[in-house]
């Protein structure tokens, strides 16, 4: 399967239109609902097999943020067998009480899994909680840079950010 056959059927499965505020408080008249293309096992598959080549070498874990990265990253952990966290938007305070589940995250180089970029806010309130508790993390990886100034807000923290698609990359194939 090619890149562009792939990036059209997260357009089919994905692309919805309305109105729709997004993390960051822009509001767009289109959407890519990563739920539904996280929901469909064989094209969840496909997206986490593309993304293999994009995982370095040196990594100890993947962590998929809560919650859109976490199915990539379980996914991904099952084709590259590296191990997965799942990184909460903020710890609980209850049970455990921690940020990342799944194992340890103190001394592990992380690659970060997300579903889709925007201003790249929650990756960044995720990694600054990270290297707080003692990460090293490595790239950003995701499905969607909607390039909406992720890539560079994630630069400026020492994140660099590999997508499969942009936003306009998904048009063009759809």
């Amino acid at each position: 399967m090619t890149t562009n056959d792939l990036a059209a059927r997260v357009y089919r499965a994905a692309h919805i239109t309305g109105t729709f505020t997004l993390r960051s408080g822009t509001v767009s008249n289109e959407y890519f609902d990563k739920y539904l293309f996280e929901a469909d096992p064989a094209l969840l598959d496909d997206l986490a097999r593309a993304l293999v080549p994009h995982v370095p070498s040196g990594i100890d874990a993947l962590a998929g943020l809560e919650l859109g990265g976490i199915p990539i990253a379980t996914m991904l952990s099952q084709h590259t067998r590296l191990p997965a966290r799942y990184v909460r938007k903020q710890a609980k305070d209850y049970g455990t009480c921690r940020l990342a589940e799944g194992g340890e995250i103190a001394g592990q180089r992380l690659l970060i899994v997300e579903d889709v970029v925007t201003s790249g806010g929650a990756i960044l309130d995720a990694a600054r909680e990270l290297r707080a508790q003692g990460a090293q993390l490595g790239p950003v990886v995701c499905v969607i840079d909607r390039e909406s100034g992720g890539r560079e807000n994630l630069a400026e923290a020492g994140l660099t950010l590999t997508a499969l698609f942009t936003m306009s990359e998904l048009k063009a194939a759809g």
